[in-house]
């Protein structure tokens, strides 16, 4: 098991990184930026089509703002501040596309299926869908 203590500590520290405050905000942003890859693998490879979650878009907004503020506050590195400056604005406004999106939504009063945006009818059994009848879906 020496093998194992040597992988993960090797010059006295833990994966050799000199631990701060900063460096766990700064692996915290890391750790959320990188994990949206899982998150859109998992919901695809679940779908079998290509899917973006919503969850992708809170991590990559979430894991850029903490890396913004690790590279502002920390690292002050004019690359590393540029990189991350601007990419919060796509995700919030794909956040806002999805929520305004969602909460236009139908359900169909006869057979609760969620209708097509801008649907008159139901899809599934025909009956007339009025505006008054918004989503309510279980799975938010």
């Amino acid at each position: 098991m020496d093998w194992l203590h040597q992988v993960f500590w090797f010059h006295g520290r833990f994966l050799g990184v000199a631990w701060t405050a900063w460096k766990v905000v700064g692996w915290t942003g890391n750790v959320a930026f990188t994990s949206r890859f899982f998150v859109q693998w998992y919901a695809t490879e679940k779908r079998k089509q290509v899917v973006v979650p919503v969850l992708f878009w809170w991590l990559s907004l979430g894991g850029s703002l903490v890396l913004l503020t690790y590279a502002l506050f920390h690292d002050r590195d004019s690359v590393f501040i540029f990189a991350y400056a601007f990419a919060w604005i796509p995700y919030i406004r794909n956040l806002m596309i999805h929520y305004r999106n969602e909460r236009s939504r139908l359900v169909c009063p006869e057979c609760a299926t969620l209708a097509h945006i801008g649907s008159h009818f139901c899809h599934q059994c025909g009956a007339p869908l009025a505006p008054s009848t918004l989503a309510a879906s279980p799975d938010r």
